[in-house]
């Protein structure tokens, strides 16, 4: 009996697990399909100075993804599809966090890295799917036709964001190539603070009282630091001389230093940083002269007598 219960509980899981696996899982993938524009008339040259269709890619991810291996396919009709591979030893195919990648689709992938073998077809629907080295899916669209006009991209809300729109048709709408599709040209909590505050006075004041309550804190940290040294000066004090009573200890101002000891230890230090005060050297340095030997100047040598005549 209890073999029974076992398959059976068996058995459920591995459904249950079927199941799970079953189901659309959100994408984890660093590389995007962000922003497309199929028919170019005067929008966005590329470096040869053509005006091409285009293809942007981005890079959600806060690391470095590299393209080089990876394949852009693209069908208009069933059955045609188009696929390019992206080179590699193209440094330029690495993008950088948050960055993006331009590919021009004008069929001339003799141009560069970023030219492609197709053509995006603005008569018909446009497929265009991202694919790994491993030709493994990493994101696709689908532009239906007549959804957009001459100049008009089809693009994502923002980087990365799940809703498209079509960008181009007005000013806050406009085409992004190799930039954020979301840019913000205002800044919100400036304007709220210039519409209740356009003179200026409350910030005056805020930052006024900043500063007078930062120095009355240091007035208050050193006065109570001051005070804390004090007493703990007198309490060493009298703990060496062997005295309990604090009136004596006052009577005989233990713990405490006459002004002209401060006054001499701040001159001191004055003179000390401002090099006012002589530096005399004591140190007396004594050389004996050698004088090297040499026979042909000693006396021993020289002749005493003078030779005899014969």
């Amino acid at each position: 009996m209890k073999k029974i219960h076992f398959g059976v509980f068996l058995s459920l899981v591995l459904v249950l697990g079927f199941c799970s696996s079953c189901k659309e899982q959100k994408s984890n993938n660093k590389l995007l399909l962000n922003e497309v524009l199929v028919n170019n008339e005067s929008n966005f040259q590329d470096d040869y100075g053509l005006h091409s269709a285009w293809i942007e890619i981005f890079n959600k991810s806060y690391g470095s993804a590299d393209l080089a291996g990876c394949y852009l396919k693209f069908s208009s009709q069933p059955g045609d599809t188009a696929s390019y591979f992206i080179p590699k030893g193209d440094v330029l195919t690495v993008i950088k966090p948050r960055q993006h990648a331009l590919f021009w689709t004008d069929g001339e992938p003799r141009r560069g890295t970023f030219h492609t073998n197709f053509k995006l077809d603005p008569t018909n629907t446009n497929w265009i799917g991202l694919y790994d080295s491993g030709k493994k899916l990493l994101d696709q669209i689908v532009i239906p036709v007549g959804t957009l006009k001459a100049n008009q991209s089809y693009a994502r809300v923002s980087d990365a964001a799940d809703q498209w729109e079509v960008k181009g048709g007005s000013s806050d709408k406009y085409v992004t190539p190799s930039t954020n599709n979301k840019t913000i040209d205002s800044n919100a909590k400036m304007e709220k603070f210039a519409e209740h505050d356009s003179n200026g006075i409350g910030m005056a004041i805020s930052a006024m009282s900043v500063v007078f309550s930062g120095l009355l804190l240091l007035f208050v940290s050193f006065y109570v630091v001051g005070k804390l040294s004090v007493n703990l000066s007198k309490r060493n004090a009298m703990k060496a001389k062997g005295i309990t009573n604090k009136q004596e200890a006052k009577e005989k101002q233990l713990g405490q230093a006459p002004g002209e000891v401060f006054a001499a230890i701040a001159m001191a230090m004055h003179e000390f940083q401002s090099d006012v005060h002589d530096v005399e050297d004591t140190v007396l340095t004594i050389t004996r002269v050698k004088r090297s030997y040499s026979p042909w100047s000693s006396k021993i040598y020289t002749l005493r007598e003078t030779p005899h005549k014969k």
